[in-house]
């Protein structure tokens, strides 16, 4: 757990910054630069690290270009599908795709998806949030790796919700101000990911908070990779 915390009584290079170049260089005190590697062998405590490494890159999703959130992916040097069941069994509400060898999950707003050689993590206010979401990310990976042998790893894959369980949580009003002629298409359209909660204005009355709120857990997107 290193983005953001004070290492100084560990490391004798003290407190460091968050920012990264696109290889991951963190810098360490004043004007020290040191290679991921390194970095990351000093604050190893318990066993080897299944990342090490990893390229970084934060972007705009091609599909909202001007949006003001941002994408985050890391590229990995290592292939984590063995790790996907352990993830399935330990996050609440992840996917399992064994076939795909990938894994989704929503984390509060943020869209995240686990595949062999990258990680990727959607809907970010912020290229500071981008940066720190997939460290943290990057961090349970290692931490799930490290505690495998106490997870009983699950191979299972949620059934994705259907038309009509999600159609049941809309509003039913047709008001078609989601750009929808029905609440019906709209709920077609929402288990595809062609479309966003967030487009249903209607659903921000606080008497639909409970449905809002089982909708955000069903609904979990892929987020777009550029």
């Amino acid at each position: 757990h290193f983005i953001g915390r004070d290492f100084s009584a560990n490391c004798p290079f003290g407190r460091y910054s968050s920012g990264f170049t696109a290889g991951f260089k963190p810098v360490i005190g004043e004007g020290i630069e040191f290679t991921n590697q390194f970095f990351l062998s000093l604050i190893r405590k318990r066993g080897k690290m299944l990342i090490e490494e990893y390229e970084l890159e934060i972007f705009t999703p091609p599909c909202d270009p001007g949006t003001e959130r941002f994408a985050s992916r890391a590229k990995l040097t290592v292939d984590i599908s063995d790790l996907l069941p352990y993830l399935n069994a330990a996050l609440h509400g992840a996917r399992y795709f064994p076939e795909a060898k990938a894994l989704t999950w929503k984390n509060g707003k943020h869209n995240i998806a686990f595949h062999a050689f990258e990680i990727t993590t959607g809907n970010l206010e912020d290229r500071d949030g981008a940066e720190k979401d997939i460290t943290v990310l990057i961090d349970l990976v290692n931490e799930i790796w490290e505690r495998r042998s106490e997870i009983t790893p699950s191979y299972t894959t949620q059934p994705r919700p259907t038309p009509m369980g999600i159609y049941k949580l809309l509003p039913h009003k047709n008001c078609r101000e989601c750009g929808e002629p029905t609440c019906y298409s709209f709920a077609l359209k929402l288990v595809v990911s062609q479309r966003k909660l967030s487009e249903c204005p209607v659903l921000t009355d606080k008497k639909y908070a409970e449905n809002l709120s089982t909708l955000d857990e069903l609904l979990v997107e892929t987020p777009s990779i550029a």
